[in-house]
């Protein structure tokens, strides 16, 4: 049983990589470090053990795909400040897009390849001027 193209799809965007250029001489930015060698994320994912696809299948790619649907699901209450004993949480969105973008730092991790552009590091950078 191999990832579907669709299922290699998510996997790149989650990552944060950028799909990937129909040219043979395009290098992928996408490389997983396995020890003593780097293949592209491209190959790895068409290589995974049955096991490893099912972690990702199963624990990953299932949860982001709730994750990053409940994020625009939450326009429903943009207009609501407060509905009876309810009141909105301000901090709801930045908690949403943030536990989405730790599942997604998760699976990266555990792929073995580094959060890419569109997800960047996930930590604080401090620029001297």
């Amino acid at each position: 049983m191999a990832l579907t193209a669709a299922q290699q799809t998510d996997v790149r965007r989650y990552a944060g990589y950028p799909i990937i250029s129909p040219d043979p001489d395009f290098a992928d930015p996408a490389v997983v470090k396995v020890p003593g060698q780097f293949r592209t994320l491209s190959y790895w994912l068409n290589n995974l053990s049955p096991e490893q696809e099912t972690v990702l299948t199963t624990v990953y790619l299932t949860k982001l795909e709730t994750l990053e649907a409940a994020i625009p699901a939450m326009s429903d209450n943009l207009d609501t400040n407060a509905a009876g004993t309810w009141q909105a949480n301000p901090l709801e969105m930045p908690q949403r897009i943030a536990l989405f973008n730790k599942v997604r730092r998760d699976m990266c991790s555990f792929i073995g390849v580094d959060p890419g552009p569109g997800l960047g590091s996930g930590g604080m950078s401090i620029v001297r001027s």
